[in-house]
Formats: structure tokens, C-alpha cells, sequence
């Protein structure tokens, strides 16, 4: 049954005018931006095969290309309404940001900095510099490694964060294909960023690690040495 032949309360598009997005699951939403299926699936149908295969929303918009492109139903048109949909968002973020909303909670600043980094295919460090009120003054990726890691140079973060008149910092990378527990690695860089910016009277405010299917902040979960 094509999705206009169903009840108004159940199709997505009506339920979210009527109920908000909140109330709605991800193949429904998803299925908004696919806005047709094809001759054997309606959008939904077409939107809950997509989520099976990748496991989540997340997954199916990091994923390369050709493996989306790879999947029935999906051509390039409904390839780049999801991209769009990508960057609509982190264009959204970035604007509530630099507009004076703060960030002033470690959900908002996973949600900001998974948006950034969920499709890079390498790692990458980034940095993001605040005020004391917690408003986003800049966000750089200032490093690029390889699949597995990244080198940094800690006086270049902080030379960074002062050329940028910051005094909070929050640093971020991501793991491409790994999930987001902290490594040795990850800890002692951490340790020594922090201690390096108290020499500067800068804050090292937390630490976020964008996995594959999840997204860790330090300061959340109190990881060394926070």
C-alpha cells in the first residue's frame, strides 16, 4: 500500500505537522527526505531497509558513497537530499552557536562535534575555542592522520587557542572505524593538553571522541583527568 493510501495519522509527514518530529522513529523521518520509494517499497518500507543495513541514521550518512548509492532504490537525487540534510544540520548548529548560544552542556557539544566529524574517513584532531561564557569563538580541524591515528602537536593547539582569544577549549577526534573508548593514547595527549593550558591560565574544558556508533565526552564521563 502506497503511503497516500494510508490513514492521514499514520502517514510521516502528517504525524510530524500534527504530533511533532519528537514522536516520530527514524525510518519515518527518513523516509520525509526520501519523500518516494520506489515501484516495490513506499518511502518507509524503503527507509526501514536502509536503517537494517547500516544500523542507524548515523551510520547510513557516514557511510561512503558507493555504498549508499549501492542500495535499491537510492540514486543519486536521494543521495544528495541526504547530504543536504547533513549539512542543513551542521549549518543549523553552527548558526545557533555563533549566535550566543552556549556551550553549556556536554549533550549540545556532542551533538555539534558528531556533526563535524561522523564523515570523516580518517582521523582527525579538532579543536574548538570559547569564551568563559562557553560561546563558540572558532572550530578547526588543525590535524589530519591516517585511518587509525593522528599525530598532534600540543604548542601549535595552544598557539591556536590564543590566536583565537580563547579561554576555554575543547579538543575533539574521531575514531572512523573504531568505537568511542578512549585509548592510552587518547588519555595521556589528554593529560598533557590539560596540564599545558593551566600553564597558559587556558581551561581544558573536555575532550570528545566521535565513534562509529556512539560519542564519548571525557568530561561526561569522567575520564582521566577529568
Amino acid at each position: 500500500m502506497a503511503i497516500k493510501d494510508w490513514h492521514e495519522d499514520d502517514r510521516p509527514r502528517e504525524k510530524l505537522l500534527k504530533l511533532g518530529a519528537e514522536q516520530l522513529s527514524d525510518a519515518e523521518i527518513l523516509a520525509i527526505f526520501l519523500r518516494t520509494g520506489t515501484k516495490d517499497q513506499s518511502a518507509i518500507e524503503l527507509a526501514r531497509g536502509l536503517i537494517d543495513r547500516f544500523d542507524s541514521i548515523a551510520e547510513l550518512l557516514a557511510a561512503p558513497k558507493e555504498q549508499v548509492l549501492a542500495c535499491h532504490g537510492i540514486g543519486p537525487a536521494k543521495y544528495a537530499q541526504l547530504l543536504a540534510s547533513l549539512e542543513m544540520g551542521k549549518r543549523y548548529l553552527n548558526s545557533q552557536l555563533k549566535s550566543g548560544n552556549s556551550l553549556n552542556r556536554s549533550q549540545v557539544v556532542k551533538d555539534y562535534v558528531t556533526t563535524q566529524l561522523r564523515r570523516e574517513s580518517k582521523e582527525v584532531f579538532a579543536v574548538l575555542c570559547l569564551d568563559n561564557g562557553l560561546n563558540l569563538l572558532d572550530f578547526n580541524v588543525l590535524f589530519v592522520g591516517g585511518i587509525s591515528s593522528c599525530s598532534v602537536c600540543v604548542k601549535q593547539v595552544l598557539r591556536h587557542a590564543l590566536d583565537n582569544g580563547a579561554s576555554q577549549l575543547i579538543v575533539a577526534h574521531n575514531h572512523p572505524n573504531q568505537d568511542a573508548t578512549p585509548s592510552a593514547a587518547d588519555i595521556h595527549l589528554t593529560k598533557i593538553l590539560k596540564e599545558a593550558c593551566q600553564l597558559i591560565d587556558l581551561n581544558l574544558a573536555d575532550h570528545i571522541i566521535v565513534g562509529r556508533n556512539q560519542t564519548l565526552s571525557f568530561a561526561e564521563t569522567g575520564t582521566d583527568p577529568f
